[in-house]
């Protein structure tokens, strides 16, 4: 054989070994690009498009999020005004009452500020009184048992 045959023949083992190689890579690609299009849903767009619009869809949830986060501590605000501390303690105002007819009421927030109502019961009489609170200060003394409906009520 001469030296023409076996560069040939080299050559065409060569042509076969890359043309497997070509098949090799083919069939890997074609795997890559079937699992790319399992990722992406089908749709036509490639990996780039695919995690550009990823990120777009990621910048919305955080700005949802971010005006959801707002809304909470305005719903905070409200909240830390509104009465959510309440207690009832009943009494005899007068001795030889008995029943417990008499009563005061804490309707407190959580700053310790609203009203104490009190009700008193006589024999032939009955009289209502209201005191602020403004942070636990009242705005006229309490008596022990308007006292002890806040403490109740702030122990909640």
């Amino acid at each position: 054989m001469s030296t023409a045959e076996w560069i040939a023949i080299g050559a065409a083992a060569a042509a076969v070994l890359a043309l497997a190689a070509g098949l090799v890579a083919w069939w890997n690609v074609r795997a890559v690009r079937k699992a790319q299009l399992v990722l992406l849903g089908g749709g036509k767009q490639d990996l780039v498009d695919f995690a550009v619009s990823l990120q777009a869809r990621i910048d919305d949830l955080l700005r949802a999020v971010d005006e959801i986060a707002g809304g909470l501590s305005r719903v905070d605000r409200r909240l830390d005004t509104a009465v959510s501390k309440t207690s009832l303690v009943r009494y005899d105002a007068y001795e030889g009452a008995g029943g417990h007819q008499s009563a005061s009421i804490a309707l407190l927030d959580a700053a310790r500020t609203g009203v104490v109502l009190s009700a008193i019961q006589g024999r032939d009489y009955a009289r209502i009184y209201v005191k602020e609170l403004d942070q636990g200060r009242p705005s006229v003394a309490l008596s022990p048992e308007e006292q002890e409906a806040v403490e109740r009520a702030m122990a909640r």
